[in-house]
């Protein structure tokens, strides 16, 4: 749907029922699927045919939603996963295996930097983690001869800060490997990395694109330009035999367009099955056919909020990127010209006993561990997430104990400013 409008895409893409057929997505709460010879079957193990045999690895509901999120990212190929942290694992590790290496910005939520970091190192996957204001210098020397892919967050969970995917993309491409960007927070509502070069799109889909705090999942879109053939040898695992499948080799067979979320389907998913459930997949299309009317309302939200705190006397400093007063405005009115999320954080005056008192006199503002849903929800990390730091710790990890993190959802903001103070006393 190309020609079509973003908001075209969320409400009709993905999905196009033929005469009889039923207007929304069909929810196919099966396991299996049957067919009449071994031969037919077989040809979907050998690759040779499009089809279903088992959920494990792809389901008609599932792939119809992956196509609307590919079409509204501008990719080619797309697939859902059973959280945003499979989606990450999987675009990552598709591409790197034991022995090789990955640079990403430092600033990245907390489950995906441990991710890279702990878990992936123990699978002899190294890596380099880099400022995302470093210098291209500073990105440069982070590669290493065995560096298979550059990762980044759009808008990061939850410093906020925003990553420079152009100067990200270039030094990715120089060294002849993809860049893999999150882009959950913008969502391809306000933000499509795909234009500023970047090659394979993540998402969380349990934040703004289910937008009701109904169904975990992830994404991982394909742009489909990389030319993994011409990085051949970086990139065996897709551009040299897989016996597991008959030794076909994914580049040569499926080309730039499908060769990467093919192999991810047909390998990755096969042998680790975080598939999303069909059910929740039903449910993340429905958050997707207002996504485009709810991220404005988000950002409205969030922008009257951050304005208001940054002229409290009771608070100490705010993050939110659409702040003129931030250091990341320039970047975000480059790549979000509409406006990035709705989530600030921000720092009280007082510590983590203002926060602990802020967060206690909220009404309409819950506190969750969630973000971007239609609810307005915060968290403050020294109270809740982080609080076997102490302060000391806590500062030196760039989370000061009186932080707060707001997710602005979709209320009236005048009674969203008018809850928060109330509980600013």
């Amino acid at each position: 749907m190309e020609s079509y409008g973003q908001g075209t895409v969320c409400v009709q893409g993905g999905y196009r029922p033929g005469n009889g057929e039923p207007r929304q997505i069909p929810i196919v709460q099966s396991t299996t699927f049957k067919y009449d010879t071994s031969e037919d079957m077989g040809k979907l193990f050998d690759l040779e045919a499009e089809g279903y045999f088992y959920t494990r690895l792809q389901n008609p509901t599932n792939d119809h939603v992956a196509a609307k999120i590919a079409e509204m990212e501008g990719g080619t190929a797309g697939m859902l996963t059973s959280s945003g942290q499979a989606a990450n694992f999987f675009a990552l590790f598709n591409i790197c295996e034991a022995g090789d290496h990955i640079v990403s910005s430092a600033s990245i939520y907390g489950g995906t930097f441990n991710l890279i970091s702990v878990t992936m190192a123990k699978m002899g996957i190294t890596s380099t983690f880099v400022s995302p204001d470093c210098t291209r210098e500073e990105l440069e020397a982070a590669f290493q001869e065995n560096t298979k892919a550059v990762f980044g967050e759009t808008i990061a969970n939850p410093a906020l800060t925003v990553l420079d995917i152009e100067k990200f993309a270039e030094a990715a491409h120089a060294h002849g490997v993809p860049l893999i960007v999150d882009n959950t927070f913008p969502t391809p509502v306000n933000c499509r990395p795909f234009e500023w070069g970047a090659d394979i799109v993540t998402h969380s889909t349990t934040k703004y694109m289910d937008g009701h705090g109904a169904a975990v999942g992830g994404a991982v879109v394909d742009r489909g330009c990389f030319d993994w053939m011409a990085h051949a040898d970086k990139f065996p695992g897709l551009t040299t035999p897989d016996e597991s499948y008959h030794g076909i080799i994914y580049a040569q067979k499926f080309g730039k367009e499908k060769a990467f979320i093919t192999k991810c389907t047909s390998q990755l998913m096969r042998d680790f099955g975080c598939i999303q459930s069909p059910q929740n997949a039903f449910l993340l299309n429905l958050g997707l056919e207002s996504l485009h009317v709810r991220m404005p309302r988000h950002v409205e939200n969030g922008m009257a909020v951050a304005e208001f705190l940054e002229k409290h006397p009771k608070v100490k400093s705010v993050s939110y990127p659409g702040l003129a007063s931030d250091p990341y405005h320039k970047l975000s009115q480059k790549y979000m010209p509409n406006g990035g999320c709705g989530v600030v954080s921000f720092e009280l005056e007082g510590g983590r006993e203002a926060a602990g008192a802020f967060m206690k006199r909220l009404k309409l503002a819950a506190i969750e561990t969630h973000v971007a849903d239609a609810r307005t929800c915060c968290l403050n990390p020294a109270t809740s997430t982080h609080r076997q730091m102490t302060d000391e710790q806590l500062a030196a990890a760039g989370i000061p104990a009186g932080l707060v993190r707001m997710s602005c959802g979709l209320e009236d903001k005048k009674d969203l400013l008018a809850d928060i103070e109330q509980a600013l006393g």
